[in-house]
């Protein structure tokens, strides 16, 4: 499978990918939602800053799931997993107050990551609001 992550650009992730402070993409949700279950090593993930064309790649090096989240759980998984997931030490706190009710979260390790030729998505069929993106080949959505 491959993906689009589509990313806040205010947050400045992608930069932090490509310069390596950011290993771990992470998805936090109060319900199911892509990439949960559809994601796993070997898969491609491609991001993309929210009205812009993917600018990134990287391999999926592996996958951790969490259900069942609790405030507690939330600090802890950000405690073990937020540095790598590009969290500075003083946004901890801001994004604690963003997850803290959410229920499940997908952590997606990254390796080989690169730029790619910038180009755009089709979103159509997807939702104007998704900010994950699943399908069998990036080329089914890739525009001209």
């Amino acid at each position: 499978m491959e993906h689009v992550a589509i990313m806040k650009k205010s947050w400045g992730l992608t930069g932090k990918i490509l310069d390596g402070r950011k290993t771990i993409e992470s998805r936090w949700y109060a319900s199911r939602r892509a990439p949960w279950g559809r994601i796993k090593k070997g898969d491609t993930v491609y991001f993309k800053n929210s009205g812009e064309p993917v600018t990134v790649r990287a391999a999926v090096r592996g996958v951790l799931q969490f259900s069942g989240l609790s405030p507690a759980k939330v600090k802890k998984i950000l405690g073990e997993y937020g540095e790598r997931d590009g969290i500075e030490r003083g946004e901890k706190r801001f994004f604690y107050g963003l997850f803290r009710n959410k229920k499940y979260c997908v952590l997606v390790f990254l390796g080989k990551i690169g730029r790619v030729r910038p180009f755009r998505i089709d979103k159509s069929g997807f939702g104007a609001m998704s900010s994950w993106i699943s399908v069998g080949s990036i080329e089914k959505i890739r525009r001209a």
